[in-house]
């Protein structure tokens, strides 16, 4: 046997080790998730402090590739046809172990982690629903950045001249972004003055529906027959926006227009019974209730009704509302008051046909 021929034997049991090496890491990855993994998460559970916890569930994934990581870096001291201590290898570990931990920190991050509502319980500062999202984007954005910066830092590329780069097109990409920048102001100024949140019915001249979703360029309104409408958030700002989920109370105002035939006294009672019963419904605001005789048109006079209905929502609004209707008809039925329907009355006058006076010339 040749020197040659034991080289290659060397390099098929070497092969072969680091084959078995990285299989052994794969199981050891599959354990762990399984047992270890399990085992440390319900400790943490019943500890008083939630951070830990939030760890765990934020380095699930990460944990499981970074024992991939391991396993391809220790099988290639064995691996023929891989030099361990290749400058392109290193940095591919390096890089490999950086981003496990830049992902483990983005999913912590996240707008659905406990950590946000950690700060909203023991902070004095009051996140809301809009709010929560832009910070967990922002803060992922920042350590996106980080992470690419250290990565390029580990192949040798210095990031003060990629800034320095984008110093020179500042003015190009300024033009090229001018409606991102709008839109992310845009976004600001909703933050700022709050005219609405997650889940607050709007109305604009763009859309109406409830909100879904605020992210940095736009807003995600669903219609009321179910279509996803994205208002740029720049236009959002620039227009007028009613938040029917703010109403304190809802506005009712319409005319009920009666005969002539109906008597003035009957027409009196049916005015201070419907006022008096708008006043004393459970549903209906107090602090506002008109019920006048207003005007009088061709087919009859108009009593104006104007009041607010406490409930706001749809569910609750139009169910009061109906109820008062009902009531009115009642009253209206009680004192002997017809509503005037559109119709015309034609008065057609008698006369007798007349002989005009003449010469008789027979």
């Amino acid at each position: 046997m040749n020197w040659h021929t034991l080289w290659e034997i060397e390099d098929v049991k070497n092969t072969i080790i680091a084959i078995g090496i990285l299989l052994v890491f794969l199981l050891l990855r599959r354990l762990f998730i399984k047992y270890i993994y399990k085992l440390i998460l319900g400790l943490t559970s019943k500890s008083p402090t939630e951070l830990f916890t939030q760890l765990l569930i934020a380095y699930k994934k990460p944990l499981q590739w970074l024992f991939v990581i391991i396993g391809i870096y220790i099988a290639a001291a064995y691996f023929p046809y891989l030099d361990q201590d290749n400058k392109l290898f290193t940095n591919v570990i390096q890089s490999s172990i950086i981003m496990v931990i830049v992902w483990g920190l983005f999913n912590l991050t996240s707008a659905t982690s406990l950590l946000f509502s950690r700060i909203n319980r023991r902070g004095n500062v009051h996140l809301d629903e809009i709010l929560i999202p832009f910070i967990s984007k922002g803060v992922q954005a920042i350590i996106i950045a980080i992470g690419i910066s250290m990565i390029a830092e580990v192949f040798g590329y210095g990031i003060s001249g990629f800034v320095a780069g984008l110093g020179l097109g500042g003015l190009a990409f300024a033009l090229a972004a001018q409606d991102v920048l709008a839109n992310l102001f845009g976004g600001f100024v909703i933050i700022t003055e709050r005219p609405f949140t997650i889940d607050d019915w709007i109305l604009t001249p763009s859309v109406e529906g409830t909100v879904e979703d605020i992210s940095f360029r736009s807003t995600k309104v669903r219609t009321f027959d179910q279509a996803v409408v994205t208002v740029p958030n720049s236009t959002l700002a620039n227009e007028a926006i009613t938040n029917w989920s703010k109403m304190g109370k809802r506005q009712v105002s319409f005319s009920l227009r009666v005969t002539y035939d109906s008597p003035i006294e009957k027409v009196k009672r049916s005015i201070n019974r419907i006022r008096e019963m708008l006043i004393n419904h459970e549903g209906i605001h107090e602090e506002t209730i008109f019920v006048h005789f207003s005007d009088l048109q061709d087919t009859g006079g108009d009593i104006m009704l104007y009041y607010f209905t406490k409930a706001t929502s749809g569910s609750e609004y139009h169910p009061v509302k109906e109820d008062v209707n009902y009531k009115i008809l009642e009253i209206l039925k009680e004192e002997g008051v017809e509503i005037a329907l559109p119709s015309r009355r034609l008065f057609m006058k008698d006369f007798e046909d007349e002989t005009p006076q003449g010469n008789d010339n027979s």
